[in-house]
């Protein structure tokens, strides 16, 4: 690379060497010299994560009638969430060896191809199959993670990892809604889906058609992307390239040497420790989730609100449009502000004095009810989302480029553990709060709600540097 311009020389740090046939010194420069967020970067990094969450909540309203048809046990539309958690290590490490933009591009066609066989399956067996392996064959999650943070300079890190996550909720409030919609459209639309179609031979066809049409738009934006892994020899001066970031990342998050061997990972601390944080926090997630939906279905005597499902379906739907308008306006000006962890800290607790005034939301009714219910689930997620986008940073700041794969496969995995608890422990405190509804202490719904304030407040107290490994 010659002939700078001298305003970008003023932008460039001296120290720096930028390797003229290496992708990731081309990103480099290309951050070193442009100030601004790389839109067109960012949005293809949404549309893919959009393509890979839409298949897993997609079955969610026509999984009832699968199993009807195809005689087969419960949760088919939890194996290919656990079979990718499961081999996220392997690709995130492929990742770090072989760059992101492959695994990224391979995950994506897996979708379009393991996706469309399953609205074909016509069995258990074939069914089951599709789903893992479009599950353990799709790891682009991490990897696109450790690709956020690399693609763009680091005061644009927070928005590009709260993208990530803003376009994984979204994903799955679009999926059930193309799924309820499309499945089945003999049924549904006779005169367009006559029997004896393809589509009435095969129901759930339609929605994961429809789903893999759009994972090759996805694919499209995923060919375009820079590879951010740098490809030139690793000498003295090739590590110099790019090496005055990741020790100025490396110092922030306290690490004192240069991790050079996978085992390494296991003791930097800062990461393990950022990672425990996070899969604190997603329990408390996880089983909020479980106990909302049983706490809005539930009688309004046992101190529930009676909803129907489908009530429950418009509420998430508002929150998903209320998550949408929050990640691109009010977080990334308030993360800006204040940084990352102390947002992450602020959310939680305000997280603990939401859910403190939940069991009061039962006692309203009519339009005051879906006002404030509305309001609620839009500022618990968007909390969630903020404390999430901090952790992923924290997680990747802990390490160097070389190993930000493998550990976003290390934090999925744990992930995987933990979402396994999650809903389980959610509806066993949800049954026992139930039996409990004449208590003098904390009854019904109170213990309920008190039970997600104590994890969430383990996080909390986690979140802070010495427990972090943090200076400071």
């Amino acid at each position: 690379m010659e002939d700078y311009s001298s305003s970008k020389q003023v932008l460039l740090k001296k120290e720096k060497v930028y390797h003229e046939n290496c992708s990731g010194c081309k990103v480099e420069y290309r951050k070193d010299t442009q100030t601004g967020i790389p839109v067109k970067i960012f949005i293809s990094v949404w549309i893919t994560t959009l393509g890979t969450a839409l298949p897993i909540s997609s079955i969610f309203p026509f999984l009832y009638f699968m199993i009807r048809d195809f005689h087969i046990a419960k949760r088919v539309e939890d194996i290919g969430y656990y079979a990718g958690s499961l081999t996220a290590y392997l690709w995130g490490t492929l990742a770090d060896r072989y760059g992101r933009k492959p695994v990224i591009i391979f995950g994506t066609v897996v979708v379009v191809i393991f996706n469309t066989l399953f609205g074909l399956s016509t069995n258990f067996w074939m069914a089951m199959s599709m789903r893992f392996l479009l599950g353990s064959l799709n790891g682009l999650l991490g990897p696109i993670r450790a690709y956020a943070t690399e693609v763009c300079r680091p005061e644009h890190q927070a928005f590009g990892l709260s993208l990530i996550s803003a376009a994984w909720g979204i994903g799955l409030v679009i999926g059930p809604a193309l799924g309820g919609l499309l499945a089945q459209p003999a049924e549904k639309y006779p005169s367009l889906f006559p029997q004896g179609s393809l589509f009435a031979t095969f129901p759930y066809f339609l929605p994961c058609l429809c789903i893999s049409i759009l994972s090759v738009a996805s694919l499209v934006a995923s060919v375009l992307l820079p590879e951010t892994l740098h490809t030139h020899a690793g000498t003295k001066e090739g590590k110099e390239a790019y090496g005055s970031d990741e020790k100025e990342i490396m110092q922030e998050s306290s690490t004192k040497t240069v991790l050079d061997s996978k085992e390494s990972l296991w003791k930097n601390w800062p990461l393990i420790s950022s990672v425990i944080v996070y899969c604190v926090f997603s329990l408390h997630d996880m089983a909020y989730s479980e106990i909302f939906s049983l706490w809005a279905v539930s009688p309004r005597k046992y101190g529930g609100l009676s909803f129907s499902t489908a009530q429950v379906g418009q509420i998430l739907s508002f929150t998903g449009i209320g998550l949408l308008v929050f990640q691109f306006t009010l977080y990334p000006t308030i993360e800006r502000m204040l940084g990352y962890l102390t947002v992450a800290r602020i959310a939680a607790v305000l997280t603990i004095l939401l859910l403190s005034c939940y069991p009061s939301i039962a006692q309203l009714s009519g339009l005051s009810l879906s006002l404030v219910l509305n309001s609620a689930s839009i500022l618990k997620n968007a909390f969630s989302l903020a404390i999430d986008t901090s952790f992923f940073i924290l997680q990747n700041n802990s390490v160097p480029q070389h190993q930000r794969g493998t550990a976003n496969g290390i934090s999925m995995t744990a992930l995987s553990i933990f979402k396994a608890f999650g809903p389980a422990a959610g509806g066993a405190v949800f049954s026992w709060g139930q039996l409990r509804r004449n208590a003098s202490f904390l009854p019904g719904s109170n213990m309920i709600f008190f039970f997600l304030n104590v994890i969430e407040a383990m996080g909390l107290f986690m979140s802070f540097r010495p427990f972090l490994g943090l200076p400071g």
